[in-house]
């Protein structure tokens, strides 16, 4: 019986191609298989490696996905190491390559990871905006009323929020998330990250739409501050504490139900509870 094969999924460049690993080159060179998003770019990437692929190339992309999976599963099978790359960044992020992981797992093959280049980290790390907790959205719906419903199922995220978006549709998508989330939400476009022409624009969603007005161009991620916390004016937390404790709680059950159910800090509903029942 053959050994089990290995699927490694490695990151390429998002621009420079001087931010390449040497081992990205050394796995290339070596892989049994390297499945690519675009056979074409990668071309041009192992020669600006100066790596030559003794496996086989194959494309791997939205349109032959299912049918390249089972193919590339029969490589796993027989032992082979592939090698699956996209354009730019990491394979599966919002790129093909989930549907091959999900095979691999299921088939019980090694599945590792070649880290590197990822425009989501990097639009993050240059943002300014709180890292400490984000979401990844990938691309928003392309349709205004589908893209509506998602930004108004995300108005209330306390998470930074990544977003990917064609250069074409960035100022809609700028204009929506303004009237959604508010004109004063907190935003970046990153646009050509790592590349010559790099550009990271910092402003509130009204500064930015009015700066994308003439027209956005290149790759671009938007980096969108979260929700703020909402404080105990917006909550009649009295009443609502109130109503669990005629459920049955106990005032301290009560309060900390409350306390998970609008995100306030303990102290914020018990004072508001006590100055409440005690007086000024």
């Amino acid at each position: 019986m053959a050994e089990r094969g290995t699927l490694l999924l490695a990151a390429t460049p998002i621009g420079r191609v001087e931010d390449a690993s040497p081992r990205l080159a050394r796995e290339l060179a070596a892989a049994d298989v390297v499945a690519a998003e675009d056979t074409r770019r990668l071309r041009r990437l192992t020669d600006d490696l100066r790596v030559t692929p003794r496996g086989r190339v194959v494309s791997y992309f939205e349109g032959n996905e299912a049918r390249r999976t089972v193919e590339l599963v029969e490589e796993l099978e027989a032992g082979a190491t592939v090698v699956l790359v996209t354009d730019a960044g990491m394979p599966s992020v919002s790129d093909p390559g989930y549907r091959l992981v999900t095979a691999a797992v299921a088939g019980g093959h090694r599945v590792s990871v070649l880290p590197g280049p990822s425009a989501v980290l990097a639009a993050l790390a240059v943002s300014g905006l709180p890292v400490d907790r984000f979401c990844f959205e990938g691309f928003l719906p392309r349709r205004s009323g589908e893209r509506a419903r998602r930004l108004v199922a995300l108005a209330a995220e306390p998470r930074t929020m990544v977003v990917f978006e064609a250069p074409h549709r960035t100022a809609a998508t700028l204009a929506a998330m303004s009237e959604t989330f508010g004109a004063d939400r907190a935003a970046v476009v990153c646009r050509e990250l790592t590349k010559t022409h790099e550009e990271v624009r910092r402003g509130s969603l009204a500064e930015l739409v009015a700066w994308s007005a003439e027209g956005v161009r290149g790759e671009v991620t938007l980096v969108v501050g979260g929700a703020p916390a909402p404080t105990s004016a917006a909550y009649d937390v009295v009443a609502l504490v109130a109503e669990h404790e005629a459920a049955g709680m106990s005032r301290r059950e009560a309060i900390a139900e409350v306390t998970r159910e609008t995100g306030l800090r303990r102290r914020e509903v018990y004072e508001a509870v006590h100055r409440r029942v005690e007086g000024p």
